[in-house]
């Protein structure tokens, strides 16, 4: 994981069974319940009464035919 000003970056290794949309989804309400849980006093001067955090979209790339150590260096050389 590598985390950006406006984007965080991910390396998940899944089976095949799970779609990358439950992934996602999964992702954002875990993290969105645990950050509300310990920052709502900062947060809900910013979010009003929405206990929210992420936008609606994502982007989503494979790897393909690229090794899993040029993705890890990828990923860490961002930000």
């Amino acid at each position: 994981m590598e985390v950006d000003i406006d984007h965080i970056h991910f390396l998940i290794k899944s089976k095949p069974k799970h779609s990358i949309l439950s992934i996602v989804r999964r992702l954002k309400q875990l993290s969105t319940h645990r950050v509300w849980k310990y920052y709502n006093n900062i947060l809900k001067n910013y979010y009003w009464k929405e206990n929210t955090l992420w936008s609606d979209g994502y982007f989503v790339c494979t790897i393909g035919n690229v090794s899993k150590e040029t993705i890890q260096k990828y990923i860490q050389s961002q930000g």
